[in-house]
């Protein structure tokens, strides 16, 4: 830490707090600018003659203090390298309580960050530190206080903020003047401020807290599911802490463009209209889950980060890996059919990936600026983050895990805290060695592969750090929870012990002979297996005996391994050939997921073979189900048809089914939804796209600008990605750089043009010639800066490679450094995984024969 203001390492010293802010704003949104007036009560600890505030291309046109009657005006000094205003003063301010009379001038962000312009609705986005380009203040989350807000803006529009509107009458020039009710202490990343064109669904109320959810007039009528998921949430959320919700009302509000998926300002939960709105009487099971998980997740944060808040952004990863995993496992008790932790395995399954590499990082790392905090929002920090919480709490017990929470949430109520504050009131509950397992997996990157071999009844286990690339190696060590199942003559059973040396062994107590042993029981750690040849035969002889996390866990790992040299391509290929019979969508899925990274990028001339065998895997049991749902199927079936649609339509190209898509998609966008279960939309249209003409494309780059549906709006503005008509893929590009696709899709654009096999060279050379402007699409929003980088892994050859690392050193990305690095790791791994895997690949093709 550094309190030199000319640092872009500085942070604010204690010698001043801030415990009330009364703040102004006059918006005028013709000329995106603002006038902001505010009253800072402070308890200064110790006299000073300078007061250090974040103010970021904020005017502050005047600065006094006031104490009792007399006024000390400051001299402002501007010190853009730490994004500060310095206040000097001719005397000292005394010891005490004092009042800080600010008046600035600002203008709205062309980005989605401050206060910008989302369409007709102006909202702000202040996480991790964009509140200063809005209010002089104290932006560091362990400076909380209390907000009382007031704005002026045009006549007629609703208006928003952290705290229910108490008063609203006439102001100057045809404006409205509101005062929202004053807030609890708050951290400054968490103050919002929407003001639009907006109506609410009718307000309900949970527990005592009034809940409105808020869009655009013509998509009111999206707005009944993500209501319905908050009013089961809270509840649940208030049940699980044994504290009730502290911010008096709950709004949540669809934002036609948003950064994020959405932020859990205090009261005022703001969203990408896709992460809120649906109509689930028409949309794919997938996408309400989706917005299930993302509500619960926000409601979680009102509790874990905005009631108890980190005191500075290396605890990042404890806010959003609690409300991933809490959120799981709240939608889990609401939706148990929904089975959403084998989507959480999914988002684990990124995080495991990434964390196999040499530029990783830890769960809890060095932050020395907002700006570096801006890169900790990735999978190591949710999906990681949440899945060795996850660990933890079965290691510990649900019952021991929650007692702990409940106590680390009474004691911190209002305040602060550090993640071992939340270790030592979990060891405390459980009486087990809580730091000692946490903190090796959060403050060391990287995880470990536990290799397990079987004698008898003698289990042998060992662990070695995980790496992706075959010539990497380290020392470290974890201490890992292992849940082991295990069949034997007297039926299956769970034995629980923690591997914390490098090798161990065990004697279970088999009854006969064991017949299978799987080493990740229910797929909850978050670790490798590498199972000894005779143990991964009797796993693959009793495949339907396993969990489908089991299943899944077993074929990731396997896929894991032949990236890291390990084992066999081949090997890998016959295991899946074993799935023949699966009957689960996400078994399937991820059958489909590794199929389709060996179709992308290890095949090349024996495309069309590798494909037939595909269709053989899938297509039988696709044609039995057939397009149309059958009397009696549930979700799951409807699901398993999806996964099947994408394996033999989407991966082999069966040509059958990609004429019946593309005819489908013809019907749905002339008659509407009916021509296809909601499930099928993403990949039916998607099959069609790939495979279509001037006439299609032309339907689908008109319907998606006015579709109130923002799943059937993304769904359309991403398939235009997808054509690998030349032509066709031309316009697409083209429509990157013309404004018509939303700032919030570039970067998911950007990913659609580079994974087209067929247009992929001539999007690679338009990012070439064209990277400041696709840069400034992004308006600057590092989470999208970031995802355009990571974009570039798309490309596959060493010539690509080359390219990348060149151009990268040339047009450098510094809000992105860590998407550089492991952009260019992961595709250097690729680029080899390729060049050594395509041989092994066609010996095993041409040993299948014809």
């Amino acid at each position: 830490m550094t309190t030199r203001p000319d640092d872009k390492n500085f942070r604010l010293s204690r010698d001043v707090l801030p415990r009330r802010y009364e703040a102004h704003l006059a918006v005028d949104f013709s000329a995106k600018a603002f006038h902001g007036s505010a009253r800072l009560k402070l308890t200064v600890t110790r006299p000073v003659r300078e007061l250090t505030l974040h103010a970021l291309g904020l005017d502050v046109q005047k600065a006094q203090v006031l104490l009792g009657e007399k006024a000390l005006l400051a001299r402002v000094n501007v010190l853009p390298t730490s994004e500060t205003v310095q206040l000097s003063f001719d005397a000292a301010l005394p010891q005490g309580e004092v009042t800080l009379h600010v008046e600035w001038t600002g203008l709205f962000s062309d980005g989605l960050r401050g206060l910008y312009l989302a369409g007709e609705v102006a909202a702000t986005q202040f996480e991790a530190a964009d509140a200063r380009r809005v209010f002089p203040c104290f932006d560091e989350p362990a400076f909380k206080a209390r907000w009382a807000l007031s704005v002026e803006v045009p006549a007629g529009l609703a208006v928003l903020s952290n705290g229910a509107e108490v008063e609203r009458r006439p102001g100057s020039d045809g404006r409205d003047y509101i005062r929202f009710a004053e807030t609890e202490v708050l951290p400054s990343y968490l103050v919002a401020l929407v003001a639009g064109p907006l109506v609410s669904s009718p307000e309900d109320v949970a527990d005592g807290v009034r809940v409105r959810t808020w869009a655009l007039a013509e998509k009111a009528h999206l707005t009944h599911f993500g209501q319905e998921a908050a009013l089961a949430a809270l509840p649940r959320l208030q049940a699980y802490f044994g504290l009730p919700y502290a911010f008096g009302k709950l709004d949540q509000v669809a934002i036609p463009d948003f950064e994020a998926g959405a932020m859990e300002n205090a009261g005022l939960i703001t969203y990408r209209e896709l992460a809120l709105l649906v109509d689930p009487a028409t949309a794919p099971l997938s996408v309400q889950k989706r917005i299930a998980e993302v509500v619960t997740h926000e409601l979680a944060h009102q509790w874990f980060g905005n009631w108890v808040t980190m005191v500075w952004w290396d605890d990042l990863w404890l806010n959003e890996a609690f409300a991933t995993w809490m959120a799981y496992k709240m939608v889990d008790a609401w939706k148990p059919g929904w089975r959403v932790w084998l989507d959480f395995d999914g988002g684990k399954a990124v995080a495991l990936h990434l964390d196999a590499l040499r530029s990783t990082h830890p769960i809890r790392g060095t932050v020395r600026n907002a700006g570096e905090a801006g890169e900790a929002f990735d999978a190591i920090t949710y999906e990681k983050g949440g899945a060795v919480l996850r660990m933890i709490e079965g290691f510990l017990g649900e019952d021991a895990f929650r007692t702990g929470i409940q106590a680390y949430m009474r004691k911190h109520a209002r305040a602060n805290a550090v993640a071992d504050d939340l270790w030592g009131a979990l060891a405390e509950a459980s009486s087990q060695p809580v730091l000692e397992v946490a903190n090796a997996w959060i403050r060391q990157p990287g995880y470990p592969v536990v290799s397990v071999s079987v004698t008898g009844n003698r289990l042998s286990l060992s662990q070695e750090r995980f790496f992706s690339e075959p010539s990497a190696t380290g020392d470290e060590r974890w201490p890992v929870p292992l849940v082991l199942r295990w069949a034997d003559a007297a039926g299956e059973h769970e034995t629980r012990t923690l591997l914390r040396e490098g090798t161990q062994t065990t004697d279970l107590p088999v009854s006969g002979s064991l017949q299978w042993l799987c080493a990740n029981a229910g797929s909850t750690g978050f670790y490798r297996v590498a199972y000894d040849a005779d143990a991964l035969l009797a796993l693959r002889r009793h495949l339907a005996a396993l969990a489908p996390a089991e299943r899944i866990g077993l074929l990731a790992d396997q896929w894991a391994l032949v990236r890291a040299g390990r084992t066999r391509i081949g090997d890998f290929l016959d295991l899946a050939l074993g799935f023949a019979d699966e009957r689960d969508d996400a078994v399937l899925d991820e059958l489909v997921g590794k199929l389709g990274y060996v179709d992308a990028r290890l095949v090349d001339k024996n495309t069309a073979r590798f494909r037939k065998i595909v269709e053989g895997l899938f297509g039988p049991a696709f044609a039995r189900m057939g397009w149309e749902p059958g009397q009696g199927e549930n979700d799951l079936d409807r699901l398993r048809r999806a996964s099947l649609l994408r394996g033999v339509g989407g991966l082999a190209r069966s040509p059958a089914v990609v004429q019946e898509a593309s005819a489908r998609v013809a019907r749905l966008l002339e008659q509407g939804r009916d021509a296809l279960e909601a499930n099928l939309l993403d990949g039916a249209v998607g099959i069609a796209a790939r495979a279509g003409d001037a006439s299609l494309f032309q339907k689908l780059k008109a319907a998606f600008p006015g579709e109130p549906d923002p799943a059937t709006k993304r769904r359309y503005l991403m398939a235009l990605t997808t054509f690998e008509d030349t032509a066709l893929s031309a316009q697409a590009r083209g429509l990157l750089l013309e404004g018509g696709v939303p700032m919030q899709d570039v970067a998911g654009y950007v990913h659609g043009l580079l994974a087209n096999r067929e247009a992929r060279e001539a999007g690679w050379g338009l990012l070439q010639q064209r990277w400041a402007d696709v840069l400034a699409r992004t308006g600057g929003a590092p989470m999208l800066v970031r995802r355009v980088v990571e974009a570039l892994g798309n490309l596959q050859t060493r010539a690509h490679l080359e390219e990348v690392r060149t151009f990268l050193a040339q047009h450098p990305v510094p809000e992105a450094q860590q998407a550089v690095a492991q952009t260019l790791e992961r595709l250097s791994q690729d680029v080899a995984l390729r060049e050594r895997l395509l041989p092994e690949v066609a010996s095993w093709l041409k040993a299948r024969g014809s």
